[in-house]
């Protein structure tokens, strides 16, 4: 009778081999002080409970290095959009709305602070198709024959 060979053990489609591979490399990634902590912590690259185990935590890890580089503009809207998974279309249509109308109760504010009293005028009867017309800021160079 023919006996059925047992799959491989495989995570995230990665053979144990493989995650411990993968393991180096990303831990390459790592500050110093992260290196230090998952050792202390006795996260280790052997044995195939700790190998999973070691993957997910370096990948919490550099996945917290990629918004040290954001500035706070791209935080909030990474956090946006984070938070835009849990709720209804209703509800950030609504949000939508009442963001929009605070901007322009803020932009009415702003105007009334700060008036724009200067008046300005654009006159586009004149047509200027001359171009050798002269510039007023613009001087002209002759070059001479010695």
């Amino acid at each position: 009778m023919a006996s059925k060979k047992s799959q491989p053990k495989t995570f995230n489609g990665m053979s144990y081999s493989n995650l411990q591979c993968t393991n180096s490399r990303n831990r390459d990634k790592l500050k110093q002080e992260d290196k230090k902590w998952l050792k202390e912590n006795s996260y280790k690259n052997v044995g195939w409970d700790n190998v999973i185990k070691i993957f997910q935590k370096i990948e919490e890890i550099l996945g917290k290095y990629q918004f040290e580089d954001m500035s706070l503009e791209e935080l909030f809207l990474e956090a946006d959009r984070i938070g835009n998974k849990y709720l209804t279309s209703k509800e950030i249509e609504k949000f939508n709305q009442q963001l929009s109308k605070e901007v322009v109760e803020i932009g009415e504010l702003i105007d009334q602070q700060f008036p724009d009293t200067e008046i300005e005028i654009i006159d586009y009867s004149q047509k200027t198709t001359n171009k050798n017309q002269k510039k007023r800021n613009q001087k002209t160079y002759r070059t001479t024959k010695p």
